[in-house]
């Protein structure tokens, strides 16, 4: 390829990188917020989140794009530029997803954790905040790196509305090259390098948040075998 395509793949690189770090920051908040609604003690906090959860998972990313491109700014009198509409898109519908890494992170931990809380008078905030997240986040991060990863690959939906990711970009140079497997196999090898470069960092914040709170890798234990057979 010429420095002039090599130029536009990387601006859809950037593009694609953009897109993804504001929707996970979206759908991390909404991750949480959803999340922890969820096992409010109100049950019309726990049904509203739940009914907003149920909706946006069983409703299509790419319906969802061309719901907020298209149809969501007629009926308010604005258009969004077709970043702001991915990131709102994707955010809310990976957010709905997370949500639910996030309340069966929180019901797992050991319910004498909370009773302890209770016991200290801890309001419901301050077992949150001291408690039940210091624990739950570690157990999140894999999950969490899965859906990233996922979120990655979702980008590409929004080349649909004209906008410059890596797909898109990609695909225009396919057009003016005429070289689908060659085009299609660089793709295919960046969007695998930013899924590996996010697994590793992913990995490493697994790390570092297990050994906060005192955990570590689960190490196998091997126990040598006894020398020279039983004893006579």
């Amino acid at each position: 390829m010429t420095s002039g395509l090599w130029e536009l793949v990387l601006k859809g690189v950037w593009v694609t990188i953009q897109l993804l770090v504001l929707s996970a920051l979206l759908a991390t908040a909404v991750s949480f917020v959803v999340g922890i609604a969820r096992t409010h003690r109100l049950w019309i906090v726990r049904f509203l989140a739940g009914f907003y959860t149920e909706v946006f998972r069983g409703t299509s990313a790419l319906v969802m794009i061309f719901w907020v491109f298209f149809v969501l700014p007629p009926a308010f009198g604005w258009q969004l530029v077709p970043l702001w509409a991915g990131t709102l898109a994707l955010g809310l519908t990976y957010g709905a997803y997370g949500s639910e890494i996030v309340r069966g992170a929180l019901n797992a931990v050991d319910p004498a954790q909370k009773e302890g809380g209770i016991a200290l008078s801890f309001t419901p905030w301050q077992r949150m905040k001291l408690i039940l997240l210091p624990q739950a986040v570690p157990e999140m991060i894999p999950p969490f790196s899965n859906l990233l990863i996922e979120l990655l690959k979702g980008t590409a939906l929004v080349s649909i509305m004209g906008m410059g990711d890596l797909a898109f970009s990609g695909n225009l140079v396919r057009l003016a090259l005429q070289e689908s497997a060659e085009i299609y196999t660089y793709i295919l090898l960046i969007y695998f390098v930013i899924a590996f470069l996010l697994t590793r960092i992913m990995r490493g914040l697994e790390k570092k948040l297990k050994a906060g709170v005192g955990k570590r890798p689960e190490r196998k234990v091997v126990v040598p075998e006894p020398v020279g057979g039983g004893v006579s």
